[in-house]
């Protein structure tokens, strides 16, 4: 009996709901608390490469830091630096900046506003600890970061992509260059950064000698990107500071025609923020004119791919016959079947060529 006792004693107590490090409410009553909010909130992104140690304990500091100040959004934290997208009320934002300027590895970040803004682009606060804040396959010893593009301002970049000639590289992923990105320009059918870096210097083979143009959403991906490419021969890269959020700030302040079109996708539940008007993409089901992402509603699936309102009331949001099947089995049944498989991430896409051959294509009648 007292060896049960003991073990009793010895239990370890759950923390207090406070202690907690990580968001402990379902996501359906935050998702709920958002749609009702009639807060004022900004949307906002920065990054900084950095080195930095104990990431760990800097994780835990932000997150409390952090969750004082209301803050909701995605963050990651590796031993090369931080990488944020988060709104927060308004309210808050000058708090948020005296409490970046007196953390030295934040002091002067720049903040970079959303061109849309919507209260519900983020509903929960996840900070996490990574082995980089980019995935880019690469190991450090194989590039020297300290070798790489130059900066180009939004103006300047608007310049040089009217000349003739100049080569202008997307390095985003192909679900976010299908919905919008600047004319002219060389995309690729990549569904990750990593494999975009692996064939980049393939894609712009002989054109060693050229002017590179490199763009990204916020400028982050660029970063790599163009000191891989200065690391691989190529002399005069340059890369656009501030990214696609930064340029389209800039020419609709000075009331320049944007060379980037259509939707500047984003990896939050907006999932993509208008430039101009028209679309540029279509209904990857029918075929119409549509740049609308969404996740297909069979939970088992969650494929991200452009579907218009009519589909979407068609297929009941899903990609496929199939998944629309399983969507119309009883909800214990679905948990069922989804038993024992790895949770789809609602942000993660495919290379172009897979999506088409998941997607169920209908004719416009049916569609």
């Amino acid at each position: 009996m007292q060896t049960v006792h003991n073990r009793k004693a010895t239990k370890k107590q759950k923390k207090p709901a406070s202690d907690r490090l990580y968001n402990h409410i379902d996501k359906k009553i935050l998702k709920q608390h958002m749609e009702n909010s009639d807060e004022a909130r900004t949307t906002f992104s920065f990054y900084r490469y950095r080195s930095l140690e104990n990431t760990q304990a800097i994780r835990d500091d932000l997150y409390r830091k952090f969750s004082a100040l209301g803050m909701l959004g995605r963050i990651y934290i590796a031993r090369e630096g931080i990488n944020a997208q988060f709104s927060l009320a308004n309210k808050n934002i000058k708090a948020f900046q005296t409490l970046t300027d007196s953390l030295p590895f934040l002091r002067g970040v720049q903040l970079k506003p959303a061109l849309v803004e919507a209260n519900y682009s983020f509903y929960k606060l996840v900070i996490k600890v990574r082995s980089k804040i980019v995935a880019d396959g690469l190991l450090d010893s194989q590039i020297d970061f300290s070798k790489k593009g130059s900066y180009l301002s939004p103006l300047e970049f608007h310049a040089k992509a009217l000349e003739k000639h100049m080569v202008i590289v997307d390095v985003r992923n192909y679900y976010e260059s299908e919905v919008g990105h600047f004319k002219n320009s060389i995309t690729s059918d990549t569904s990750s950064f990593s494999q975009q870096i692996s064939l980049l210097s393939q894609r712009l083979q002989g054109k060693e000698q050229q002017e590179i143009l490199l763009y990204c959403t916020g400028g982050i991906r660029c970063e790599k990107a163009s000191a891989y490419l200065a690391n691989n021969g190529f002399q005069k890269v340059y890369q656009l500071e501030g990214g696609i959020i930064e340029y389209c700030h800039t020419v609709k302040q000075k009331n320049l025609p944007s060379l980037f079109i259509g939707k500047n996708f984003v990896f939050d539940n907006r999932l993509g923020e208008r430039v101009t008007k028209k679309p540029i993409a279509n209904c990857h089901q029918c075929g119409a004119c549509c740049d609308t992402h969404r996740n297909c509603q069979n939970n088992d699936c969650h494929l991200l791919f452009i579907q218009c309102d009519s589909c979407y009331g068609y297929m009941q949001g899903c990609c496929s016959g199939h998944c629309k099947s399983i969507t119309c089995l009883p909800l214990a049944e679905q948990r069922n079947l989804r038993r024992g498989k790895k949770k789809t991430n609602r942000l993660i896409s495919h290379t172009q060529a897979y999506v088409q051959r998941k997607v169920e294509k209908l004719g416009k009648a049916d569609g």
